[in-house]
C-alpha cells in the first residue's frame, strides 16, 4: 500500500503543478497499485479527484480566482453530462471502459506535448454560449464514463472561448472538476449496489488526503518550475502510460 500512498502524493502534486492532468493518474494507481476491478477504480477515482479538486480549489476561491460564469454555462453542464456518462458505464464493460480512458489518456498527452502557452493566445468572448453548454456536457459524459476530472480540456476551453487568464481559468477549473466528479461517483454508488462491488471509503479519504496536500505543495513549487517542460515530459509519460494500457487490454 505503500507505493500507493506515494502515488496518491504524485498526483496531488502533478494537479498543483499543472492545474490539470494529475486526475488521469488515479485509475491507473487504483487499478494496477491497488489492485481494484475497472469500475470500482473508476467510481473511487471520482471521489478521490473532488477530494483532491476541492482542496486546490480553495486558494483560489481565497484569492476570487473563479469565473462563476463559467461556473453555470460549463459546470452544469458538465454535471449533467457526468451524470450520464456514468449511467451509460453501467452498460459498458470495464475492459472497454478502460481502453477508452487510455485513449483520453492519449490525447492528453497530445495537448500536453504540444505546449502551447494560452496565455499568449488571442482570446475571444464571441462564442456563443451552446459552445460552453455542449463542451461542458462532453467533457462531463467523459468524466462519468471513465473517472477523469477533464482538467487538460476545461482549461483550454475556459482560455480561448471565454477569454479568461490562466489562473483564473486554473480555479474555475478545479471548481468545476469538482461538482462533476461528485456528481458522477453519487451515481457510482447507486451503480455498484446492484453488484458485490463495495467502495473503499478509507482509501478514498486517505488517498484524498494525502492527494490534497499535494496538490498545495505542487502549487508552492510552481513559481519555481517550467511548466512548458513538466508538461511535455508529463505528457510522454501518459504516452508510455496509455500504451501500455491499451496493449494489456487488447490481447
Amino acid at each position: 500500500m505503500f507505493w500507493a500512498w506515494v502515488g496518491a502524493l504524485l498526483i496531488g502534486v502533478s494537479l498543483g503543478l499543472l492545474g490539470s492532468g494529475g486526475s488521469i493518474l488515479t485509475v491507473p494507481v487504483l487499478i494496477y497499485i491497488v489492485d481494484h476491478p475497472e469500475k470500482l477504480a473508476i467510481a473511487e477515482s471520482l471521489g478521490i479527484v473532488a477530494f483532491i479538486s476541492f482542496f486546490g480549489f480553495i486558494p483560489y476561491a481565497i484569492k476570487k480566482q473563479v469565473h462563476w460564469r463559467s461556473v453555470i454555462f460549463f459546470g452544469i453542464p458538465g454535471v449533467f453530462g457526468t451524470y450520464g456518462g456514468a449511467a451509460l458505464s453501467e452498460f459498458i464493460s470495464g475492459k472497454t471502459q478502460l481502453i477508452i480512458f487510455a485513449l483520453v489518456m492519449l490525447l492528453a498527452a497530445i495537448l500536453m506535448i504540444r505546449g502551447k502557452d494560452y496565455e499568449d493566445v488571442e482570446r475571444s468572448k464571441k462564442h456563443p454560449i451552446y459552445f460552453f453548454i455542449l463542451e461542458g456536457l462532453a467533457v462531463g459524459t467523459l468524466t462519468g464514463l471513465v473517472g477523469v476530472g477533464g482538467g487538460f480540456m476545461i482549461i483550454p476551453a475556459l482560455v480561448l472561448l471565454a477569454g479568461l487568464r490562466m489562473k483564473l481559468a486554473v480555479g474555475t477549473s478545479l471548481l468545476i472538476i469538482t461538482i462533476k466528479s461528485i456528481a458522477g461517483f453519487y451515481k457510482y454508488m447507486d451503480i455498484l449496489d446492484n453488484t458485490d462491488l463495495v467502495i473503499d471509503w478509507r482509501l478514498v479519504l486517505i488517498f484524498g488526503s494525502i492527494g490534497a496536500i499535494g496538490s498545495l505543495l505542487g502549487k508552492k513549487a510552481s513559481d519555481y518550475i517550467s511548466q512548458k517542460t513538466l508538461k511535455k515530459g508529463f505528457g510522454y509519460f501518459l504516452v508510455v502510460m496509455g500504451s501500455y494500457i491499451i496493449f494489456s487490454n487488447s490481447f
